[in-house]
């Protein structure tokens, strides 16, 4: 259940920054905003995926409860 909780936080953060970058690359290149938003929507997907296995990845001496 953690690593949920980690992913959507990830994933909020990562869409705020989305969306502003969206914004800058939108009053500098117009026609570029939408794929910029899309290509990095889906870049911060994974890197949230990725961010959130690591941070909750079982330690080394840690048992799992069984």
């Amino acid at each position: 259940m953690q690593l949920l909780f980690y992913y959507v936080g990830f994933m909020a953060a990562g869409d705020v920054a989305d969306y502003l970058i969206g914004l800058v690359v939108e009053r500098l290149w117009p026609q570029a905003s939408l794929v910029v938003f899309l290509a990095l929507y889906f870049v911060f997907l994974w890197l949230a995926w990725v961010l959130a296995v690591r941070i909750t990845r079982p330690k080394d001496g840690e048992q799992l409860a069984g």
